[in-house]
């Protein structure tokens, strides 16, 4: 689950609800498939880290 960035602040960012749904789902399969997470925030969820690379604008398309 999502906690922090919550997904109101990631609509500011991206400004499809679906585009953001897509664009996570494919870094977090990356960052699942052995990518190497762009962020520096410390979690295991790959959807949490695809969501914090989002919202720190590391991630725009995949």
């Amino acid at each position: 689950m999502i906690i922090k960035p919550t997904v109101t602040d990631l609509l500011q960012i991206i400004d499809n609800r679906f585009e953001l749904v897509i664009l996570v789902a494919k870094r977090a399969r990356q960052i699942s498939a052995g990518q190497t997470p762009l962020t520096k925030v410390k979690e295991r969820s790959a959807v949490t880290l695809a969501a914090n690379e989002i919202a720190e604008g590391k991630v725009k398309e995949c």
